[in-house]
Parts: C-alpha cells; structure tokens; sequence
C-alpha cells in the first residue's frame, strides 16, 4: 500500500458484505419454503419449524436494518413518500410475518380509525421499520400482538404493542438515547430503535419532524412502540 492508496473503505466492504449476506437468506429462506412444503403434514408446524421461521425473519430484519443505517450515514436513504391506504398496509406486514405468527402460536390483528388526515410516507422505509418492531413483538409476546393506526394531534400514530413483559425501565427512563450498548442479558443494542427514530425523523410536514415512543401498557398491556408521523 502506497501513500496514494487510501485501502479499504471499510464501512463499504461492510455494506457490501450485507447485501450479499441478504440475497443469499433469501434464497435459504425460499428452499426452506420449498422444503417444508414438501414435508408431511405430520412434521410441520413444530417447535423447531418456529425457531426457523422465527430466526430467519429477524436475520432478514437484521440486515435491512444495517444496510439503512449505513445509507442514512452516508446520506444515500431516499426518501419516497406516497398516498398509502392504511389497512393494505397494515395487512401486508402481517401477512408477511404470518408464518411465524403461526408457527409461535401468536394472534395478531390491528385496528384503524377512521380519520380526515392524508396517509402520506414512505411504504419501504416505514414498512422495514414496523417489520422490526413486529419481530421483536412476536420474540416477547405471550399469544397475542395488535397493530393500530389512528389520529393523535395533526399526526398519524402506529402502534405495536403485544402481551408480553414490556420493556425494561431502564430503556424507557433513557429512550431517547438510543444506541445504549449491548445488554448483556437480551442481546439488545438499540440500533433498532435508532434506526426507527432516524426514518420517523426523515418524514416532517410543516416543521414537525416524526419520532417515536416506546412505553408499557396499552391494550394488551405489554410493550408498546409507537412511530408519530406528521
């Protein structure tokens, strides 16, 4: 290496890796999809068929994540906002997560108010960010996750929110700092909650910028995520 040759960018080598680490689960998780459909009816629906099920999707999620958080550092996450009908919506991500729902044993439903305000962000983005959260959902919820949509203020509010422990105090009490280290119990970093933060944020109206909540409670009386977007 000479003193012309700068190396390696890294954080692309990194980026780049992902990407490829992505296309390649998705080609395992349609094999497996074709497997498993190959399998007797007797042997699907097992308790390792739910860890699979499960595992792959927060490995999808996983690495969604990380290629967006590169692009938001290095300013390259377009932003495509939209019209969207909120039911479709809604009902795409979970059938999305269906097979794991089932395969865990969970319920989920949503609900959306009816209210005057235009629908209006980026399906991709907010579609990865509500995948996460549903992920994490499905990981600590007993039977049950719920999804709702409705007006709060001049904003449109999604929720998640299932019937498990919650969150830990101390992620509520500090959870505006997002990034809080690796917790050594859960494995959790806060990434996931950065890079939700970061999307709210990238959709504002008006001088309102988006942003997120996290909280126990609710209908189910577990944990609760909420994404406030103007």
């Amino acid at each position: 290496m000479t003193d012309q040759d700068p190396g390696l960018d890294f954080s692309m080598v990194i980026a780049s890796t992902v990407h490829d680490m992505k296309n390649s689960l998705a080609s395992l998780i349609q094999a497996h999809g074709e497997w498993v459909k190959r399998l007797p009816e007797a042997h699907r629906g097992t308790t390792g068929q739910g860890v699979i099920d499960y595992e792959f999707a927060h490995l999808n999620g996983m690495l969604v994540q990380l290629l967006g958080l590169y692009k938001l550092g290095v300013n390259q996450l377009p932003l495509r906002p939209d019209y969207h009908e909120l039911d479709d919506f809604i009902e795409a991500q979970l059938a999305f997560h269906q097979e794991v729902l089932n395969s865990r044993g969970i319920a989920a439903r949503y609900e959306v108010e009816d209210f005057g305000l235009p629908v209006f962000f980026d399906r991709e983005l907010i579609g990865s960010v509500v995948s996460n959260v549903v992920i994490n959902a499905i990981r600590y919820a007993r039977q049950e996750v719920l999804i709702s949509a409705g007006q709060v203020g001049e904003q449109l509010v999604i929720s998640i929110n299932d019937d498990g422990p919650g969150f830990p105090e101390h992620m509520i009490e500090h959870q505006t700092d997002y990034v809080l280290g690796i917790n050594q119990s859960s494995g959790s970093t806060g990434l996931g909650l950065y890079f939700a933060a970061n999307i709210a944020r990238q959709h504002q109206r008006q001088g309102v910028k988006g942003h997120i909540e996290i909280g126990n409670g609710g209908a189910l009386g577990g944990g609760v995520f909420r994404m406030y977007l103007p």
